[in-house]
């Protein structure tokens, strides 16, 4: 009774261009499903990872809701994103990790926007997957937003040195899926795997919603 009456007074609504979903429609209207810039398997190449794949490219009504996801408290997203997520994990990177975690956001940045938008994303990937997810990393400064640096070799000085593992956790052995919201030059993923590399683990491969190309990349805000 209790679902059906939030269902009846909060309609879920798809993600990327805000329709009224019907029942039975979990993740996104018919039109998104068909319309939507899927990656048809392309993968990122991002250097210390082995494997990196995203549902989508980041551009039109994709950058628009992870827009809303990200900067206007739409939290909810997290949900429907980590479900995509989780079809590609399946279909692309199936028993290649055994834990999963996430890119972490500064104490500062976490605390002006109230959320860690990997975090939520790695945390229900974990449900969807029924695999431990567990915060193996942690970010050690405050640094400019990746989005006002031009070049990726400014991308990559920008977060060198800039995480590091836990000392509570074990990482040594284990193989890693490293979850993050958007991808683009892979300077962030590259420097997160290179740390967990550092400290033992096995192999990373990552996952996230949507992978920028071309143009994009100057639109992604980190």
């Amino acid at each position: 009774m209790i679902p059906a009456l939030l269902e009846l007074l909060f309609p879920t609504k798809c993600p990327f261009c805000g329709k009224l979903l019907k029942q039975g429609q979990a993740l996104l209207c018919p039109d998104c499903q068909r319309d939507l810039p899927w990656t048809q398997g392309e993968q990122k190449k991002v250097e210390f990872v082995s494997r990196c794949v995203s549902p989508l490219w980041y551009r039109d009504q994709v950058s628009q809701s992870h827009h809303r996801y990200k900067f206007r408290g739409a939290q909810a997203y997290a949900v429907p994103y980590a479900r995509l997520m989780a079809q590609c994990v399946n279909d692309r990177l199936q028993g290649e990790f055994d834990i999963i975690t996430w890119v972490p956001l500064s104490r500062f940045r976490r605390w002006r926007r109230g959320y860690d938008q990997a975090q939520l994303l790695a945390e229900r990937l974990g449900e969807e997957l029924d695999m431990p997810c567990e915060p193996l990393l942690r970010k050690v400064r405050n640094t400019r937003a990746q989005s006002g640096l031009k070049g990726e070799s400014r991308r990559r000085a920008n977060v060198l040195g800039v995480y590091a593992t836990r000392r509570e956790v074990r990482v040594e052995g284990r193989r890693i899926l490293l979850v993050d919201d958007v991808v683009t030059t892979g300077s962030t993923l590259s420097e997160c795997a290179r740390m967990l590399l550092s400290a033992g683990a096995a192999q990373v491969v990552c996952v996230t919603l949507a992978v920028a190309g071309g143009a994009e990349e100057r639109k992604v805000q980190k």
